[in-house]
């Protein structure tokens, strides 16, 4: 994630405290010294929708394996001793889980943040009381299009309505939710809209995500955004972060070419801004899937990310979680631990490669085979990354 609202305005949430601090970007097994991962769960994978972009490839029925009620306590245990800061809850669909409020309610007492990825559509009243009741951190709704628009993304008629109630329960409730979007070429010509309805409904965080060709997302590479639109998104992005400062935080997730063009651009229009902005992109470091990111599936088989799980490093019912990341052994993370020299293309020869840290692995396999090409997603022209036009150009 990239605090967008943080580089540019200087406010600071709690996911800012772990990704730009000293040290964050020279760990190998954690968000920082003397942390763990945070660790993305997908408690289940059945789910009531039937996303487009589904990167765990959900639905309806009931997946066998899933870690019991015991088994994951115990999983949340070892994430514990692991130092693990946060831990957040997704799926599939988590409220699907008929134990999902006993586990997050063991999660803080294990002084584990949770956190929850949601379609916001079971979110009733009573639900939003008892997730401020079991002390969630934060609430993400997704939500990739006004009305109908996000009705067909989400493959279910009213589930935008339906999400909307969810935040707006939430909101009642004091919880703390906001809103993500994954910007592909359906949405793209809604983000004015969004924004729109951010202000409207005093949404007060939003999380915009670059598409990730992962699951039933992998069919949609072609329906990404072009490049010029992606810097155009992000004009937007920056544009209205200034304009609302302090009232909205604003994130981009996903493609770490975000902060450098943010970078380029406050050299250009913000001056004063440019310096601090560099200083906190090179504290941060860039992707750390497979260091500062992992996440375990609803069998417990522990990944590099969310994005990334046709590698498996084990799993969590047989082995702790935290043998298991500083287990080096397979060559994937090791290599991800310890990537820079491993990059090819434009990636390997960019001059930004310290504060990008070669963007998403699994875009760069989804489209090349090579899971350590160039990212196809970096919109950054040749020049502005110090590659010459004949250069790196795979």
């Amino acid at each position: 994630m990239i605090g967008i609202s943080k580089l540019l305005c200087g406010k600071e949430s709690f996911g800012d405290k772990l990704r730009y601090i000293h040290g964050a970007s020279t760990q190998k097994n954690g968000v920082n010294k003397g942390y763990g991962p945070v660790v993305v769960w997908n408690c289940t994978r059945t789910c009531n929708l039937k996303c487009k972009h589904c990167y765990a490839d959900s639905d309806s029925r009931i997946y066998e394996e899933e870690l019991s009620t015991e088994e994951a306590k115990k999983f949340i245990d070892d994430l514990h001793g692991f130092k693990v800061p946060v831990i957040l809850f997704s799926g599939g669909e988590p409220f699907l889980r008929k134990d999902l409020f006993e586990l997050i309610e063991y999660s803080t007492q294990r002084n584990i943040r949770s956190t929850i990825s949601t379609n916001g559509t079971l979110i009733d009243k009573d639900a939003a009381i008892k997730l401020k009741q079991c002390g969630v951190g934060y609430v993400g709704i997704s939500l990739d299009g006004i009305g109908k628009s996000h009705d067909e993304f989400r493959g279910t008629k009213g589930s935008f309505d339906n999400a909307l109630r969810g935040i707006r329960n939430c909101r009642e409730a004091g919880q703390k939710v906001g809103l993500r979007f994954t910007i592909n070429k359906h949405n793209y010509g809604q983000l004015k809209d969004i924004f729109r309805l951010i202000e409207e409904e005093k949404i007060n965080r939003v999380c915009f995500y670059h598409l990730v060709y992962s699951g039933r997302g992998s069919s949609m590479m072609n329906e990404d955004i072009t490049h010029d639109e992606a810097r155009e998104a992000m004009n937007l992005i920056i544009e209205k972060t200034m304009e609302m400062g302090d009232k909205v935080e604003i994130l981009t997730v996903d493609n770490h070419a975000d902060s450098v063009y943010l970078y380029l651009e406050a050299e250009k229009k913000c001056k004063n801004l440019s310096q601090n902005i560099l200083k906190l992109m090179k504290l941060n470091g860039g992707n750390r899937s497979g260091i500062a990111i992992a996440n375990v599936d609803y069998k417990g088989n522990v990944h590099p990310d969310q994005f990334t799980t046709q590698y498996t490093f084990g799993n969590v019912k047989e082995r702790s979680f935290g043998d298991i990341w500083s287990d080096t052994s397979n060559s994937i993370i090791d290599g991800l631990k310890n990537r820079k020299n491993l990059l090819k293309g434009r990636c390997g020869i960019c001059k930004w490669l310290e504060v990008c840290n070669g963007n998403f692995r699994a875009r760069a396999e989804a489209v090349t085979g090579d899971f350590w090409a160039s990212d196809p997603a970096c919109y950054l022209t040749n020049e502005e990354i110090g590659v010459s036009e004949s250069a790196g150009l795979i």
